[in-house]
């Protein structure tokens, strides 16, 4: 978890706001060092200026607060007061106060290790702080294109032929080291960049081993001790809302439960051995996989450009050992070579399903981003995105519950023969649902009393005599069971059908006057729902 003390814009160094030509600043003590960064300006005129400071400052005085006589015990305790916090380094202004920077404080600052800048008179202490925001927002755009460049790549990279070595290879190129992919059995499968020392090739190992939950096809016996991180000083691992810390005190898998283990086991750990940055993702795929990376330095952009590569890992490798790919591939070349959809349906994880239809509150078309998470929501990947409704196909066993921002339209579970139906089925429910603005409508699958009383022969051909003079119009048949399902409701039925209330008038009209009909006599509206029924 990030720190909340540290700003979300990439530090600058020291060095860089002193190339600063405008600003005048001269470093007059403490360490020459590259590597001093600066998180942000403060002004302070306090003696004691440690319960101010969140660390990573540059701190700036003009010496107010220096009494007059001020000598080496004062300068030694504010300085030392100063690093205690954390401070990166002491601007010192010398004006209006002080024509010259005490040598008492250029000592202290000597001995202590803290950068020291003079400010000159004509550099005010604001224009020092806006210089350091805008090389800030310099560096968090910098940092911004290089990580836009990356996914970039990496998706590029995920689409090759040979998508795993391929985002490997971008991974490992763009963090500078090496990036290494292990699977369930813990063993290196894949890697690219240079091949770190043996030393860090064993931590890193150690560390995946931290992360990786057990598959349910690779089930792994934890050791009495539970996981051993590499380096229990130094490796922080963190999973979605909290911290786990490492040690003898860290969570240990359960060899009976997996999902205690799984609950237990972070989701990414990191670690620094010899120098070089480790850091292991686990998969999202359940299926015991897990990125590592090795790197000399870890900037700002680096884990997000990891991140990036696990996801697309954990899609690549998800699809192509889980099975769940294989079997809709399969039964896709089935269905386009000829088989029935009930031959393929085991292929699918079940004999039957529910046919969801779903519509997107507000007048936005679904894209097949959209689908595609209202098809995660729901638990299937079977998505289909026609025009303004997206179709879904879902086991039977999955419970389909409200999505926040669409309206659903749920079948009756269905045998695959039995889908073409199904999915009328979805399509009506969601018209009811949109005209009754209820989020969830689910298709009643209990028969009626009159179904069962009259043979389906008679039936069928009952329905058909009646509704012949309607039949050659879809829009006049549609229109009128739509009316009946709403009760007769003018406004929802145009609702439900996109039209005008005036068209439904017009609509309705036309359907009494072809069947000759009181549609205002219940009698006539239950055989004509009966009728609709069968068709």
């Amino acid at each position: 978890m990030p720190d909340p003390a540290v700003p979300p814009t990439p530090p600058v160094p020291l060095d860089a706001l002193l190339a600063r030509a405008d600003l005048g600043l001269r470093r007059i003590a403490g360490p020459a060092d590259p590597a001093v960064v600066v998180h942000w300006a403060h002004t302070s005129e306090m003696a004691d200026p440690y319960p101010y400071l969140l660390g990573g400052e540059l701190l700036l005085s003009a010496g107010v607060h220096v009494p007059d006589g001020a000598g080496t015990g004062y300068f030694d305790a504010y300085v030392s007061r100063i690093v205690a916090a954390g401070g990166a380094a002491l601007g010192f202004g010398v004006a209006p106060v002080h024509d010259t920077v005490p040598g008492a404080l250029v000592e202290a600052c000597e001995m202590h290790g803290l950068p020291l800048v003079e400010v000159p008179p004509r550099t005010t202490f604001s224009a020092v702080a806006r210089a350091l925001w805008q090389l800030m927002a310099q560096a968090r755009t910098a940092e911004l294109r290089r990580v836009t460049e990356a996914q970039q790549s990496l998706a590029t990279a995920a689409a090759r032929p040979d998508p795993v070595p391929s985002v490997l290879q971008q991974l490992a190129r763009r963090l500078g080291g090496r990036a290494v992919l292990y699977g369930p059995e813990g063993t290196p499968i894949a890697g690219a960049g240079p091949e770190p020392g043996e030393e860090v090739r064993t931590a890193l190992a150690k560390l995946a081993e931290v992360v990786r939950p057990p598959s349910p096809g690779h089930p792994r016996t934890p050791s009495p001790e539970g996981p051993r991180p590499p380096s229990p000083g130094h490796t922080r691992a963190s999973s979605p809302g909290h911290r786990v810390g490492s040690g003898p005190d860290a969570p240990a898998g359960s060899p009976g439960d997996l999902h205690a283990d799984l609950a237990a086991r972070p989701s990414s750990a990191s670690d620094t051995v010899a120098g070089v940055r480790l850091v292991a993702h686990a998969l999202g795929n359940g299926e015991g996989f897990v990125l590592g990376t090795a790197a000399p330095q870890r900037d700002a952009g680096d884990h997000t450009i990891a991140s990036v590569a696990a996801v697309l890992l954990s899609l690549l490798t998800g699809e192509r050992h889980s099975g769940s790919g294989a079997g809709r591939s399969s039964a896709l070349v089935r269905l386009l070579l000829g088989a029935a959809p009930a031959e393929v349906a085991p292929l699918l994880g079940g004999d039957r399903w529910r046919v969801v239809h779903g519509r997107p509150d507000g007048r936005a078309a679904p894209d097949p981003v959209a689908a595609s998470a209202l098809g995660a929501a729901l638990g299937s990947s079977l998505v289909d995105v026609a025009g303004e409704v997206v179709r879904v196909l879902v086991p039977d066993g999955r419970a389909v519950e409200r999505v926040p921002g669409w309206t659903l339209g749920v079948s009756a579970a269905a045998a695959p023969r039995d889908w073409p139906a199904a999915d009328t089925q979805a399509a009506r429910a969601l018209a009811r649902a949109r005209a009754t603005r209820a989020p969830l409508l689910r298709h009643g699958d209990r028969p009626t009393a009159l179904t069962d009383l009259v043979p389906p022969a008679e039936a069928d051909a009952h329905a058909r005599a009646l509704l012949t003079p309607i039949e050659q119009s879809p829009a006049l048949v549609d229109t009128l069971r739509t009316w009946l399902s709403l009760h007769g409701s003018w406004d929802r039925t145009a609702v439900a059908l996109d039209v005008h209330r005036n068209t439904v008038r017009q609509r309705i009209a036309r359907c009494a006057a072809l069947l000759d009909a009181d549609l205002d006599d219940p009698d006539v509206r239950m055989e004509l729902w009966f009728a609709l029924r069968r068709t």
